[in-house]
């Protein structure tokens, strides 16, 4: 009797990671998705100007970046649960009040205005959601053992799909629902999240600390984790090339390659879809081959394409070798997340994880600044000198990961 109940008990956090993570975290990715690229193509349809997409996208970072420093900490004391309702259900409201506001103003600085104001805002709330919704990730994984990376895939090809659809979808909406459908649509991923928000009980500290302490938490964790940390500083000096191909994207596709702003989504559409292949195959390439070789392959891959990027003159080829960079960069992402979720403790994960992605995070707004203050014919040059950055930052994160003696092991 014994042997058919514990198969049983041991098939029971299927549903249970179905419906308490994996749903959850598929609604808010959409709305992140959406939130993410959907608003910047609002930008340029309204503006027209190329400087001021650019400015938006650091606008809408900058935000980001300041909500991660207390975003950790409030999922520590408060739970995953409370935090990624009330974060969704508050973009939910924001991107409806906008929906109805913006048929009423006329074309102009009030509409610039209220298009950087909305960018500002989701961008703050989709980040508590993110934290949320990662943190509980965490907890799924650390449950998972050994298994860990399976759960990490998981959710990264979830948040991938998201990617894959959220541009695409946005700028249909855009184009044929106008601002008020797209804006609706987020909403409707928001609420869902808030309905579907996981319910876990994971043990909080007796003793909350201060919520912007957090980031002092945090950084302490990290530096006792130096594989972590090297792992997290090789990333951040690629995500300044990523940044930037991400926001001078508008600019190069539709001023240079004389496309229009759907190709633009078209390429992170192409370029999630290729990183979520990738992610499967990583996910039965670490049970062969180990962290390590499969996270130095990725970013060569990566650092190569991001090379080749930065010489290429034609649509065609840009679209391909974003695909061929981010694939690499999906590979890398499925080694930190398994890292991470394996060495932070729990009773700091949060905050911990607020603190990395701040880290990963940061280059975005000054990529956005680049592009609105570089001249479009100078692009060019500061990719290509972003990739060299990138490449050199990845070869000595990786070697020093391979150097460090106690994580031969769990690396090779």
């Amino acid at each position: 009797m014994r042997s058919r109940v514990g198969p049983r008990h041991a098939r029971r956090p299927v549903p249970t990671l179905l419906r308490g993570i994996y749903l959850p975290r598929s609604m808010d990715a959409g709305a992140f998705a959406m939130t993410t690229y959907g608003i910047p193509l609002l930008v340029l349809a309204t503006t027209n100007s190329a400087a001021l997409t650019g400015l938006a996208f650091a606008l809408e970072w900058v935000p980001r970046l300041g909500a991660f420093a207390v975003a950790g900490a409030m999922v520590d004391r408060h739970g995953t649960t409370r935090v990624l309702r009330v974060a969704s259900a508050m973009r939910a409201a924001v991107v409806v009040t906008a929906a109805l506001a913006l048929p009423q103003m006329e074309v102009g600085l009030p509409t610039t205005v209220t298009v950087m104001l909305l960018a500002a805002l989701t961008g703050v709330l989709t980040e508590f959601s993110y934290i949320a919704a990662e943190t509980a990730g965490g907890v799924a994984s650390r449950q998972a053992g050994e298994r860990a990376h399976r759960v990490q895939s998981v959710l990264l090809g979830i948040d991938q799909v998201g990617t894959l659809a959220g541009p695409a979808i946005a700028g249909l909406l855009l184009e044929r629902a106008g601002a008020a459908g797209m804006l609706a649509t987020i909403a409707v991923f928001s609420l869902l999240a808030c309905a579907l928000a996981p319910r876990q009980h994971a043990g909080q500290p007796e003793m909350p600390e201060p919520v912007l302490a957090g980031l002092r938490t945090g950084w302490t964790t990290l530096r006792s984790l130096p594989a972590l940390g090297w792992l997290v500083c090789g990333l951040t000096v690629s995500n300044l090339a990523i940044g930037l191909l991400q926001a001078a994207a508008p600019v190069i596709v539709v001023k240079q390659f004389g496309h229009s702003s759907a190709d633009v989504g078209l390429i992170w559409s192409v370029a999630a879809g290729a990183s979520l292949i990738t992610v499967a195959v990583c996910r039965r390439a670490i049970d062969r081959f180990g962290l390590w070789p499969v996270g130095a392959l990725s970013a060569t891959v990566a650092a190569s394409a991001c090379l080749a990027v930065s010489l290429t003159h034609t649509y065609t080829a840009y679209l391909v070798l974003i695909a061929v960079l981010m694939a690499g960069e999906g590979g890398m992402t499925v080694v930190l997340r398994t890292l991470r979720s394996h060495l932070i403790p729990q009773q700091v994960f949060g905050a911990t994880l607020s603190l990395t992605i701040l880290l990963l995070l940061l280059p975005f707004p000054l990529a956005g600044l680049l592009v609105a203050t570089v001249p479009a014919a100078l692009l060019g040059r500061v990719i290509t000198a972003c990739a060299v950055l990138q490449a050199l930052g990845l070869c000595a994160a990786f070697m020093r990961l391979r150097a460090l003696p106690g994580l031969r092991a769990r690396l090779a």
